[in-house]
Order: structure tokens, then C-alpha cells, then sequence
């Protein structure tokens, strides 16, 4: 037997050694395929009986429809573990929130004594915990788009936070997207089942592709906690910690201690995270956000002063979400930066914030701290939010670095 693995990331050498262990591929020859080695590295992906492909290779890449086309088998790191796993998978996916609600869930299950591991997008790969898990113990996974391809299981319990425009550049289409989604339910049994809040019509229409118990979350009926309870801001937070709160209950956890794991919570870095406070200005560190429905939700989070900085590389996103989430803001200065930043400006033209373009990420920042230092009152707070809206692929590797180098500039500035 002759396999590839597509992609040589986490994911790939996850694979690696889980290949090396099982028994079933046991004299398989094992080859990696990765970009690093040149242009001609899928060139030959129909030699291959079984081609493990990493979540960051696309499927629209045209070698790999002529692969499948010739009978080569794909499957994925994700299937491999779905395949193998014992216990109960809950398996998180939607377009922003996944990564927040899948940790605080976690830590709700450990407060309550579960055998729970964490694993997948969240960035660590779901066959480094294979060899721990029992038939009693939970495997919480952050599910993207890309995960979910391929699969011929779906998890026991599935979460789909609300799901809109994304990854674009790596689907053929919305609809595509939205397709590969629906994989978090599509094998589900009537003995299973999937929340889901009402209101997104994608997420429920993903939700209704499940034969299992259909649970609608409701925030506004949710009464363990409420949004002032929390230490992460804004209204999408909540509802994060709602959903995670509601999965945890189901699971058998005690509602105090669920109350308890929410309240301690401070969120994960780049996620509308709080980085610094300086004479009364505030800088808040959202990188994580790569597309303007989640830049607008942190922009609603706020009803102090606030300069935003937002811009990076468009992904093919429609920008008609801002102009209204500013106009109802407290937005009073935009700085856009990167590859997008006139059809940033050009969105927000009617709003009639003033929108100024930078060149680098230092920059924005220095302009912004100026810009606070200036129009701020006596006693007034303002806020300093970077959510950019955008991929950072024009000026950085990834969001992480990106959110790094906005955390290095702030902690630098003299006061």
C-alpha cells in the first residue's frame, strides 16, 4: 500500500506517527508531500492508493480533483480519528467562536471531573490524543470547514455556532462552504444531537441535516449567568459561554460548577483580548478576527469612545455588514492598513467616520495612540481595538503573528 500526506504541518506529522503505529498500515509505504518541496509536489498524486490530506491543502486545487477523478482515496487526519477514537466526541464547529467555545467547554468538563481532552483547529492535532482516550472519557474538538471534508462519522454531540461568509479563497463557493460544514451532522443517529441557536439560517439548516435531537439556545432565556457575570466583553462572548454552558449541563456537569469555570474565564489570546491600559486608554488585541462579521461583532462589544484599526488581505468578502455595525457604534476614527484598505475606506465612506490609511500595523497603532491622547476628556476612557476584518497573509505568517506584533508594538509605546 502506498500513502501520501498531503501537507507536512502539525496535522502531517500527527499523521506520521500515528501511520507508524497502527497495525493495519503496518509495511505501508509512507511518502510526505509539501509545498516546501517545490511546484511538481502534487504531481503525482494518482500513484497513491490513500492520500492523507492536511486541513490547509485545499480540494479546489485542480491535481487533487484529477487525483480523485483517477480513484485515489482521500481521506483526513480528522476521519483517521473519528475512525479510531472510543468515547464521546463533541465536536464544535461555525465560523467564529469555535475555538473560544470549545476551551471554555473543556474547562467546564475538567471542573466537573470528566475525562476530557481538547484537540483539533484549537492547534492541537486530534491523533496526538488517540492513545489517551477510554470509553469513558470526552474528546472536545474545534472543527473547521476544512476538518469536516471527508468524513464518514459524525461526533455525538455536535455544536454549530452561527456560520457566514468565510475561507473563500479556499472554497469554491459559499455554498461549498457551508456544504463541508454540514459534515459535523451528516452521519449523526436519532440517539444524537446538535445545538444550535435560532436566527442563523445557515446554522440551521445545517442543523436540520442531523436524525438527532435538534436543541435550540436561546441566550436571552439563559439565566446561570449573565453577560455582566463575564470577564470576556461583548455579546458574541456570550453567547459562546452560553452554548458552552448549555453542551456542559447536558453532559451531566453540575450547574455550579459550570457557573463557576464561566466566571473565571478571561478568553483566549487574539480574541478580543485586553492588552494593555494606559491614561485611561484601553487596547484590545482581536487579530483572530479574519472576516467583517466578526470585526463587527467586536465592534458592537463596545459603548466607549474607540479608534479601530482593521484591514489585512481580502478573502472576497462583502462589506455591507460594517457600514450599519459603525453607524449604531461608538467608533469615532477608522486606520485601515494592508492589501484591503480602499475597500475598507470605500465601505465606510457613507458612514461619515473619518478613515485613515497606514502603511504598516506600528504605524496605525502610533497614529491611533495620538489620535486618543487628543480627543480624550477628562476621566474619559477610549478604547484601542485592532480587529481586522481581513486574512493577515499580505504583512504576517498567520493571525498568531500578526497578534504578536500588535501586542509587542502597545507594550512599547513610552506613556
Amino acid at each position: 500500500m502506498k500513502i501520501a500526506i498531503l501537507g507536512f504541518g502539525k496535522e502531517g506529522k500527527s499523521a506520521l506517527k500515528f501511520l507508524r503505529a497502527a497495525p493495519r498500515y503496518k509495511g505501508a509505504e509512507i511518502v510526505i508531500l509539501d509545498q516546501k518541496q517545490g511546484g511538481e509536489y502534487l504531481a503525482h498524486l494518482k500513484d497513491f492508493d490513500l492520500v492523507i490530506k492536511s486541513p490547509g491543502v485545499p480540494f479546489v486545487l485542480p491535481e487533487i480533483a484529477h487525483a480523485r477523478k483517477s480513484g485515489t482515496l482521500f481521506t483526513s487526519a480528522t476521519a483517521l480519528f473519528f475512525d479510531h477514537a472510543d468515547g464521546l466526541i463533541i465536536g464544535i464547529t461555525g465560523t467564529k467562536g469555535k475555538g473560544t467555545t470549545a476551551v471554555l467547554l473543556y474547562r467546564m468538563l475538567k471542573a466537573a471531573k470528566k475525562d476530557a481532552y481538547l484537540a483539533g483547529n484549537i492547534g492541537r492535532p486530534m491523533l496526538d490524543i488517540l492513545p489517551k482516550l477510554k470509553t469513558n472519557s470526552i474528546a472536545v474538538l474545534e472543527l473547521s470547514s476544512f476538518q469536516l471534508e471527508c468524513l464518514m462519522f459524525s461526533p455525538r454531540v455536535a455544536v454549530v455556532l452561527d456560520v457566514f461568509p468565510d475561507h473563500l479563497d479556499a472554497h469554491a463557493s459559499y455554498e461549498e462552504y457551508v456544504a463541508a460544514k454540514k459534515g459535523i451532522v451528516e452521519h449523526q443517529g436519532k440517539h444524537d444531537a446538535v445545538f444550535f441557536f435560532p436566527g442563523n439560517k445557515d446554522a440551521e439548516a445545517i442543523a436540520q441535516h442531523s436524525k438527532g435531537k435538534k436543541i435550540q439556545i436561546s441566550p436571552e432565556d439563559f439565566t446561570l449567568f449573565s453577560p455582566e457575570d463575564l470577564k470576556i466583553p461583548g455579546t458574541h462572548n456570550y453567547k459562546n459561554a452560553v452554548m458552552a454552558a448549555s453542551v456542559a449541563l447536558y453532559m451531566g456537569c453540575p450547574a455550579a460548577v459550570v457557573r463557576k469555570a464561566a466566571l473565571l474565564f478571561q478568553g483566549l489570546p487574539f480574541r478580543l483580548q485586553r492588552i494593555r491600559s494606559a491614561g485611561g486608554i484601553l487596547f484590545y488585541n482581536d487579530s483572530a478576527a479574519t472576516n467583517p462579521h466578526a470585526a463587527a461583532a467586536a465592534i458592537a462589544s463596545f459603548t466607549m469612545p474607540t479608534i479601530l484599526i482593521m484591514g489585512g488581505r481580502d478573502k472576497g468578502f462583502s462589506y455591507d455588514i460594517l457600514p450599519k455595525t459603525l453607524m449604531e457604534s461608538s467608533v469615532r476614527h477608522i486606520i485601515a492598513i494592508g492589501e484591503n484598505a480602499s475597500l475598507i475606506e470605500q465601505a465606510c465612506g457613507m458612514t461619515g467616520i473619518k478613515v485613515t490609511a497606514m502603511q504598516t500595523l506600528n504605524q496605525a497603532v502610533q497614529a491611533a495612540w495620538r489620535y486618543a491622547l487628543k480627543q480624550q476628556k477628562k476621566n474619559e476612557e477610549w478604547n484601542i481595538l485592532f480587529s481586522p476584518g481581513a486574512a493577515s497573509f499580505d504583512m504576517f505568517r498567520d493571525y498568531k503573528e500578526r497578534g504578536r506584533e500588535f501586542n509587542k508594538i502597545v507594550k512599547g509605546l513610552k506613556i
